[in-house]
C-alpha cells in the first residue's frame, strides 16, 4: 500500500470509528438523561428520514464541487454536531430537543461523508495506482475490524468517563476523518469534466441512471434485501433469542463471528480478488451467505448461530467487497455521487423495514418464525440475484455514457 491508499483508507476507518462509538454512547445518555426508552427510540427514528433526505440532496452537491472537499466538510459537520453537544449541556443543560437538533444536523455529514468516500474511490484507484479489488476488499476488511473494536472502545470510555466527555473523543475522531483526508491530493477526488455533458446537475439524473439499469437495480435491490435481514436478526430475532435462552453475553459474540467472517472475506478478496472469474466470487460469497442465513434461522442452538454468523460475515465479505469494484466500474463518475446517495439513502432506511416486520412476527408468531421468514426473505433475494442476468456477466467494462434528463 502507498501513501494515497492509506490516507483514504485512514480517513474511512476513523469516520467509521466515530460513528460506532456514538452508536453505542448517544442511546445510552439519551436514555440516561431523559430516563425515557421511548425518547431514546424517538431521537433514532427522528434522525433517520432526515439522513435518507440529507444523503440525496448532498448527492447533487458532490457530483458539483470536489469529492475531497466534499469529504473533508461531512466529517466536519459530523464532528461539530456531536461537540456541540458537551457545549450545550455546560451551557444550558441537554434534553431531548437538544439531541433530535443535533442529529439532524450530524445528518448532513453521516451519509453524504460515505457517499463523498465512495465516490472518491475511482481517483484513488487513478492517483493511488491501487487496483480496485485491493482498495475494496481492504477497506471491506478494515470496516469488519471496526465493527469489532468500536462497540468495545464505546463501552470502555463510557467505563472511564461520563457519556458527555466521551462525545469528545467521537468529535476528534470525525474532525481526525477530516484532517487525513486533506494529505489525499485534491485531483483524487475532482469531478470529470465532461461528466455531466456541461448540463446542470440536478437530482432526478442520478433517478434516471438507477431505473434504467439493470445492473444498477438488482445490486440495489440486493443490497436493501441484506440490509433488511440482518437487521432483522441482528435487533429483534437474536436478542429475544438470546434472552429465552438465558445466555445474553452471546448476542455480542454473535455481532464479533459477524464482523471476523466479514475481516476474512475482505481479506481474501483483497489478497485474491484480481484473479480468478468473478462471476465465481460472486457465486461463492452469495451460496455461503445463504448457507449462513438458513443455518442461523434454525436457532439450534447458541453456537450453531455464532458459526452461522461467521459464514454470513465471509459470504459477504467476498461478494461485497466484489460488488464494490462493480460499483466503480459501472456508475457514470459524473454521476456517482448522484446515483451512490439514492443507495445509500435506501440503505439507511432499510433497517428500520426489517426490525418492523421482525417486531409484528416475533409478536404474533415468536422469535423462530420470524427467524425462518427472514432466512426465507433472503433465500428468495439470492436465487433471484443469482438467476439475474444483469448480474451473470461480471467482466471489467466502462462504466457507460451517462444519459442525462432533458
Amino acid at each position: 500500500m502507498n501513501r494515497l491508499s492509506t490516507a483514504y483508507l485512514a480517513s474511512y476507518v476513523l469516520s467509521m470509528l466515530g460513528n460506532s462509538i456514538a452508536g453505542v454512547v448517544l442511546p445510552l445518555l439519551v436514555l440516561h438523561i431523559t430516563g425515557s426508552v421511548l425518547a431514546t427510540g424517538a431521537v433514532a427514528v427522528a434522525s433517520a428520514l432526515p439522513a435518507a433526505l440529507a444523503g440525496l440532496v448532498m448527492g447533487v452537491v458532490i457530483d458539483r464541487i470536489n469529492r475531497r472537499t466534499a469529504s473533508v466538510l461531512t466529517d466536519v459537520i459530523s464532528a461539530l454536531s456531536v461537540a456541540a453537544l458537551p457545549l450545550v449541556d455546560a451551557a444550558v443543560g441537554l434534553a431531548v430537543g437538544w439531541f433530535v437538533l443535533f442529529a439532524v444536523i450530524g445528518s448532513f455529514g453521516d451519509v453524504p461523508g460515505l457517499t463523498a468516500r465512495e465516490a472518491m474511490i475511482p481517483g484513488m484507484i487513478r492517483v493511488g495506482r491501487v487496483s480496485a479489488e485491493r482498495l475494496l476488499g481492504l477497506r471491506e476488511a478494515l470496516g469488519a475490524v471496526v465493527m469489532l473494536i468500536g462497540p468495545a472502545a464505546g463501552a470502555a470510555l463510557l467505563a472511564a468517563f461520563d457519556g458527555v466527555t466521551v462525545l469528545w473523543v467521537t468529535a476528534a475522531t470525525s474532525a481526525a476523518a477530516a484532517a487525513v483526508t486533506m494529505l489525499i491530493p485534491r485531483e483524487a477526488g475532482e469531478v470529470p469534466a465532461g461528466g455531466a455533458g456541461g448540463r446542470r446537475v440536478v437530482l432526478r439524473d442520478g433517478w434516471h441512471t438507477l431505473a434504467r439499469s439493470p445492473f444498477l437495480l438488482t445490486i440495489t435491490l440486493l443490497s436493501v434485501g441484506l440490509a433488511v435481514v440482518l437487521a432483522g436478526f441482528q435487533a429483534l430475532v437474536l436478542p429475544v433469542y438470546f434472552t429465552l435462552q438465558q445466555r445474553p453475553e452471546m448476542l455480542g459474540l454473535v455481532l464479533s463471528a459477524l464482523a471476523v467472517g466479514l475481516l476474512i472475506g475482505g481479506g481474501v478478496y483483497a489478497a485474491a480478488g484480481g484473479r480468478g472469474r468473478r462471476r465465481a466470487w460472486f457465486l461463492t460469497g452469495m451460496l455461503i451467505t445463504i448457507a449462513g442465513f438458513g443455518a442461523m434461522a434454525t436457532l439450534a442452538g447458541p453456537w450453531i448461530v455464532l458459526g452461522a454468523a461467521a459464514l454470513i460475515g465471509l459470504g459477504n465479505g467476498l461478494f461485497g467487497s466484489l460488488i464494490g469494484v462493480l460499483m466503480v466500474e459501472r456508475i457514470p463518475d459524473g454521476l456517482r455521487g448522484r446515483v451512490m446517495s439514492l443507495q445509500n439513502s435506501l440503505l439507511t432506511l432499510a433497517p428500520a423495514l426489517g426490525m418492523g416486520g421482525a417486531a409484528l412476527l416475533i409478536a404474533e408468531s415468536g422469535a423462530r418464525t420470524g427467524a425462518v421468514v427472514l432466512a426465507a426473505v433472503w433465500l428468495v433475494v439470492g436465487v433471484t440475484a443469482i438467476g439475474a442476468r444483469a448480474l451473470r456477466d461480471l467482466d471489467p467494462r466502462p462504466a457507460p455514457e451517462p444519459e442525462l434528463v432533458a
